[in-house]
């Protein structure tokens, strides 16, 4: 995933301060996590987005 694809600004789902970046990624395939930690209120949690199989950018890394 390039910087520019990262998403910034998502809303805190425990204050609704907005975080500037995810601290963590984690893709494959079909599905991207992203974990949010909020500096306002400390506050930690997991965003999953998933994505239709067939619309998949991913390749896959062995047969």
């Amino acid at each position: 995933m390039a910087r520019s694809d990262l998403p910034r600004g998502n809303p805190c789902a425990q204050c609704g301060k907005p975080i500037a970046k995810p601290d963590w990624i984690e893709s494959a395939p079909g599905r991207t996590s992203y974990l949010w930690t909020c500096r306002a209120c400390d506050y930690r949690f997991e965003a999953i987005a998933i994505y239709d199989e067939s619309q998949s950018e991913h390749e896959p890394l062995a047969a």
